[in-house]
């Protein structure tokens, strides 16, 4: 896909639609010496903080791509038209610890501008994130008792914030003049 580099204040987006109703996947890892994962997801957020572009992602200690954000520094958020649903939902409901599940789809990972773990060549936008800070959800700080039902095994997700280091975006995500 033919993505242009932008800077943040560029992007336009709907927080809603990107996140909960289009396919996003996550990958960490080094694509030079080809050890990552990737995996849907459909929690996160993106923002402004500490003066700085961020991605803040989400992710289980079950999940086999955990171990690939605790071992590397960055990671890429990369979103893809609907014509590629049926592959991103492959990532997410197969395990790279078992199988390379990214060779069952019709994605081709590449490598990032900035970051070690890849993109994917048919991404329709592109965002590379240099890990700054991380946390544990503890469920003694929830305020909403229906929390606790998203996680009747008690794997509570670790947050990762990252700083978008470098955004690419098909012409549909760039503000116009």
């Amino acid at each position: 896909m033919d993505l242009k580099p932008i800077g943040f204040s560029k992007l336009v987006i709907n927080p809603q639609d990107l996140i909960d109703r289009q396919a996003l996947v996550l990958t960490s890892g080094d694509f030079a010496s080809h050890a990552f994962n990737a995996m849907t997801i459909s929690w996160g957020l993106i923002g402004v903080l500490w003066n700085k572009p961020c991605m803040l992602v989400a992710v289980r200690p079950t999940r086999y791509t955990y171990t690939f954000m605790e071992a590397s520094e960055d990671f890429t958020v990369c979103a893809f038209p609907a014509a590629y649903d049926r592959d991103v939902a492959y990532l997410g409901s197969h395990s790279g610890r078992y199988e390379d599940k990214i060779a069952q789809t019709q994605l081709t990972p590449i490598a990032s501008a900035q970051a070690h773990a890849p993109c994917f060549a048919e991404a329709e936008l592109v965002l590379e994130c240099r890990k700054i800070y991380w946390s544990d959800l503890d469920p003694t700080h929830f305020l909403d008792a229906g929390i606790e039902a998203n996680y009747p095994r008690k794997d509570y997700h670790r947050l990762y914030l990252g700083e978008i280091v470098a955004l690419r975006a098909a012409e549909r995500f760039i503000q116009k003049k």
